[in-house]
C-alpha cells in the first residue's frame, strides 16, 4: 500500500479520535489532524504556504459574509414577507416549502457555483419557511444543503468545465460541450427526482403536516403587504444570471482572469447588496431602527454562529493543500488503476472513494486530479466515457460539502437553522447514502439518461 494512503488514514484517525473519544469540537480535531499530517510528512517548511493558500479560498469568506448578512436581515421585515408569500402558495402541501428549496436551490447553485454560498443565499428564505411550516431544524438544514450542492452538477457550474476538459483530453474531437451539457441535465433530472422523493418520505417520517388553514397567510394579503419583498430574490438571482448568460461579453471586456474574478467577487458583494435592499424594502421604520449599535449586535451574534464553521472549513483547506503538495491523489488513483477491478466493483468503489475524499478535499480538486483516471478506468471496464465524465460532478462536487466532517454546506445550513450537530449529521448521512446508491445505479447504466451519446 502506498505511503500516501497512510497519510490519508492518519488524518481520519486523528479526527475520529478527537471528535468521538476526546469529545473535542470538530474544528479542533481538523487542526490537530493538520499538525499531525505536517509532522509525519516533514513538511514544516511549507506550513506557511499551506495556511496562506487556504486563506485565499473565497468559500471561507462567503460563509462569513452570508451568515452575517442573514443575521442583519433578521432585523428587517423583508424575510418575513418573503416567507409569508412562500407559505401562502405552498403551505397547503405537506413539506411544500422544502420542495421550493429543492427546485430553487438546485438552479441557483448551478449559477453561483458555490454550495455553501448558495445555502446562505437561498437558505435565508427557505430554511425559516421550512421551520415555520413544521420542519425540524435539522431536516430544514439538510434539505437546503443537499439541494444547494446539486448546483455543482448542473450546467453552467464551473466544475463542469474541469470535468469536460478531462474527457476532451482523453477523447479529443469526439464529444462536444453541447452534448456533454445535455447528458449532465439528463443525469441531474434523476438526482432532482431523488431529492424530491427523499423529502416526500422524510416529511412523513418526521410527521411534517400541511399547515393549518387558519395559519396559512392569504396570498392576496401577503402580496399586498409584502410585494416589495419579491424583488429581493430577484436581486440575488440577477447578477448570477447575467454573468452566466453573458459570459462571453464579460470575458471580452475584462479578459478571462477579470471575468473569473468578477464571478468570485459576486458571492462577496451580493450579501451587502441584500442587506441594503432588505432594509430599504422594509420601509422607513426599519431604516430608522437599523442603527449602528443594532447592526453591531446582529453582526456579533452572527459571528458567534459562523466562527466554528469557518474554522472547520479553513483547517480542511490546510489539509487539502498538504495532500495536493504530496500528490496523494495521484498515488491513490494509480493504485485503483492497478487493481483491474470489474465494472460493478468500480461503480461501487468510486462513489464511495470520492465521498470519503469529500470529507477533506474540495470537489474541484478531486475532479482535477482524479477526473482522467476515473474516466479511463470506467471506459476500460466497458462503461460509457461521457457518462463517467458526467458523473464526476455528481460523485465529487455534489458529495463534497455534505460528507462529514467537512460538510461546509450542512454547517452553513445549521448556522441559519440553529440546529443541533448530532441530529443534523445523522440526517445528513441518510441523504448521502441515498445519493451514493443512485450514483451506483446510474454508473451501471441501469437508468435511461437523456442526451447520452454512446
Amino acid at each position: 500500500m502506498p505511503v500516501e494512503l497512510w497519510y490519508l488514514v492518519a488524518v481520519f484517525v486523528v479526527a475520529i479520535i478527537g471528535f468521538s473519544v476526546l469529545k473535542r469540537p470538530l474544528y479542533e480535531c481538523m487542526f490537530a489532524a493538520f499538525v499531525v499530517l505536517v509532522a509525519i510528512t516533514g513538511t514544516w517548511a511549507n506550513m506557511g504556504r499551506y495556511i496562506w493558500d487556504a486563506l485565499k479560498e473565497p468559500t471561507l469568506y462567503v460563509i462569513f459574509v452570508f451568515i452575517i448578512s442573514a443575521a442583519l436581515l433578521s432585523k428587517t421585515s423583508v424575510i418575513d414577507d418573503c416567507i409569508a408569500i412562500i407559505l401562502s402558495i405552498f403551505g397547503r402541501v405537506r413539506g411544500g416549502a422544502g420542495f421550493v428549496a429543492i427546485i430553487c436551490s438546485s438552479y441557483m447553485g448551478s449559477l453561483s457555483g458555490s454550495g455553501p454560498g448558495n445555502v446562505a443565499t437561498t437558505g435565508v428564505f427557505t430554511i425559516p419557511a421550512m421551520i415555520r411550516s413544521g420542519f425540524p431544524p435539522h431536516l430544514a438544514a439538510n434539505v437546503e444543503a443537499h439541494s444547494s450542492t446539486m448546483g455543482n452538477m448542473i450546467p453552467p457550474a464551473g466544475m463542469i468545465a474541469i470535468a469536460f476538459a478531462a474527457l476532451d483530453t482523453l477523447y479529443p474531437d469526439t464529444y462536444t460541450m453541447s452534448q456533454y451539457w445535455l447528458c449532465l441535465w439528463g443525469v441531474a433530472l434523476w438526482f432532482i427526482l431523488q431529492r424530491i422523493l427523499t423529502l416526500y418520505f422524510m416529511c412523513r417520517y418526521y410527521k411534517v403536516q400541511p399547515m393549518c388553514k387558519e395559519d396559512i397567510p392569504s396570498l392576496k394579503q401577503s402580496l399586498r403587504h409584502g410585494w416589495k419583498a419579491i424583488f429581493l430574490p430577484i436581486i440575488v438571482f440577477l447578477p448570477f444570471l447575467l454573468t452566466s448568460k453573458f459570459d462571453a461579453f464579460f470575458v471580452s471586456r475584462l479578459g478571462e482572469a477579470g471575468a473569473k474574478a468578477l464571478n468570485s467577487s459576486l458571492l462577496l458583494f451580493i450579501p451587502s447588496l441584500i442587506v441594503i435592499c432588505g432594509v430599504l424594502l422594509s420601509g422607513k421604520q426599519t431604516v430608522k431602527t437599523m442603527t449602528l449599535p443594532v447592526m453591531g449586535r446582529s453582526i456579533r451574534e452572527g459571528m458567534l454562529k459562523v466562527v466554528p464553521t469557518a474554522a472547520l472549513v479553513l483547517f480542511a483547506y490546510f489539509i487539502s493543500n498538504v495532500f495536493e503538495d504530496l500528490n496523494v491523489e495521484v498515488a491513490i488513483g494509480q493504485l485503483i488503476s492497478s487493481l483491474n477491478m470489474s465494472r460493478l466493483a468500480l461503480c461501487l468503489l468510486l462513489p464511495l472513494f470520492t465521498a470519503i475524499l469529500g470529507m477533506l478535499l474540495p470537489g474541484s480538486t478531486q475532479v482535477k486530479i482524479f477526473g482522467g483516471i476515473i474516466i479511463s478506468i470506467m471506459a476500460s471496464a466497458g462503461g460509457n466515457p461521457m457518462l463517467a465524465a458526467a458523473m464526476l460532478p455528481c460523485i465529487c462536487g455534489a458529495m463534497h460539502g455534505v460528507t462529514p466532517p467537512y460538510c461546509a454546506c450542512v454547517y452553513t445550513g445549521m448556522g441559519i437553522a440553529q440546529s443541533e450537530l448530532k441530529p443534523t449529521l445523522i440526517n445528513c448521512i441518510i441523504w448521502v447514502v441515498i445519493h451514493y446508491i443512485l450514483s451506483v445505479i446510474i454508473m451501471m447504466e441501469l437508468l435511461p439518461i437523456w442526451g447520452l451519446v454512446g
